[in-house]
Parts: C-alpha cells; sequence; structure tokens
C-alpha cells in the first residue's frame, strides 16, 4: 500500500447520524484529497467521526480506511446534471414551510438539515409546489467561509446531500431506511458567503434498492452553481 497523503480526520462537528459523519461532508473531504476537477465517491461503510483515516493510493484514485475497514472509495469522473425547473428564491422558502422533518427529526444534529445543530447549515428542503423537486433557502454565513468568502467545496459537497435525500423522500418513494451509497459532484461558480442561494433535489430512476437523484445549488437569480448525482440504498423495511 502507498500512503501519499497523511491521515484525515472528520470534526464531529460535520456529523449527520449522531456517531458518524454526514455523509456528503465526508465525501467532500475525501474528493479533495484526489484534486480532481470532478469526482465520485463510493461509501462503503459509516464514516467515523474524530478518528483518523489511512488513505491509501489505487489504480482508480484512492482509498479511505479506518484499520482494514474501507470506508470509502474516490475516483475522477464526469457528470452531466440538466437541472429540471428554475425555483425561484420565494418558491424555495414556500417549500421549505413542508419540510417533512420539523419535528421527530431521526438525525437532529445533521450539519446540513439537522433541526438542532447550532453550527449546522440549517438546510431544510420540502416539497415544491407543482413540481416533483425539493428545494430550501440557503444564505450561507461568516462560519462556514473560507477566504474571499467562498464557501469551500466539501461544504458545497454536504449542501448537495441532503436535498438529494429529500428529492424522492417528499414524494412518498422512500420505503425502509435509505443511505447514501454514492455522492458525484461538479462545481462550476464559487457559492458566496452572504449570497441568497436555493438548494433542490429531485428523482432520476429508481432500481430496486437504488435510487438515484439529482441535487443542484443555485443563486437566487437561477446561475447553477453547483450539482450534484447521488444513490441511496434502502438497507432494511
Amino acid at each position: 500500500m502507498k500512503f501519499s497523503h497523511p491521515p484525515v480526520t472528520l470534526d464531529p462537528r460535520f456529523c449527520g447520524p449522531a456517531t458518524s459523519a454526514n455523509g456528503g461532508y465526508a465525501c467532500g473531504v475525501f474528493a479533495s484529497l484526489l484534486g480532481a476537477p470532478v469526482a465520485e465517491v463510493t461509501l462503503r461503510s459509516p464514516p467515523p467521526l474524530a478518528t483518523p483515516l489511512d488513505v491509501v493510493d489505487v489504480p482508480a484514485g484512492l482509498v479511505v480506511q479506518h484499520g482494514a475497514q474501507v470506508v470509502a472509495e474516490v475516483a475522477a469522473t464526469s457528470l452531466d446534471v440538466s437541472v429540471p425547473a428554475h425555483v425561484s428564491w420565494d418558491a424555495a422558502v414556500e417549500a421549505a414551510r413542508g419540510f417533512p422533518w420539523k419535528a421527530g427529526h431521526p438525525f437532529p444534529r445533521c450539519f446540513v438539515c439537522g433541526t438542532d445543530h447550532p453550527e449546522g447549515l440549517h438546510v431544510f428542503p420540502g416539497p415544491v409546489l407543482g413540481l416533483r423537486v425539493a428545494a430550501a433557502p440557503w444564505v450561507p454565513d461568516a462560519s462556514i467561509a473560507g477566504p474571499g468568502g467562498a464557501v469551500p467545496r466539501e461544504i458545497l459537497w454536504a449542501a448537495l446531500d441532503c436535498p438529494s435525500w429529500f428529492g424522492f423522500s417528499c414524494f412518498g418513494t422512500a420505503v425502509g431506511t435509505p443511505l447514501l451509497g454514492r455522492l458525484a459532484v461538479r462545481i462550476d461558480e464559487p457559492v458566496l458567503e452572504g449570497v441568497r442561494h436555493v438548494c433542490l433535489g429531485w428523482l432520476e430512476q429508481v432500481q430496486g434498492r437504488k435510487h438515484h437523484v439529482a441535487s443542484a445549488i443555485a443563486r437566487a437569480d437561477g446561475v447553477v452553481c453547483a450539482v450534484g448525482r447521488a444513490t441511496w440504498i434502502t438497507v432494511s423495511a
């Protein structure tokens, strides 16, 4: 094995479930180690928090490991996603009123969509009226901004994760307990602190236990800044 990177550790601030990282955030951190313009990350086990993870070079890209356990596989890819409709800021605000986990959130401290995370993104997607699209308003704040006010790539991966889940769960197609299996992301424009954005998610295809879902982050003026494609796998009914 060739270790070309120091071990990577995921800060507990960026949790999804209480004991593991938000899947999108973890994927974004792992993708940044590869350095490819567009990357795809396949999660093989829940990414542990506050635990050094080894990064191993392989012919296809990188493998992230916790001891002998493979946590993730990272590879360069291409990504073509078409956003189905422009959703205005006002429409996203209205959609968020229908966020299905306002009460009884199973992961209340999720960094992205958690209702009880004081340092989270507070992205609460709900169904857009007349569309099979989930949307949420989002104004990035200074706590997540990097140099020049730009939001770091791993935070954008996180912001593309949860909207993809609500892109199908808001419309009654979720059965059992889906887990994020794979996420690919392409970032085209900077996402800046203090600027109004809309986070979107929509279902593309169902294959057995797999939901293939796309997501996007757009400015309120409609300019698409980043897109993602996720595979969610139902592990139990």
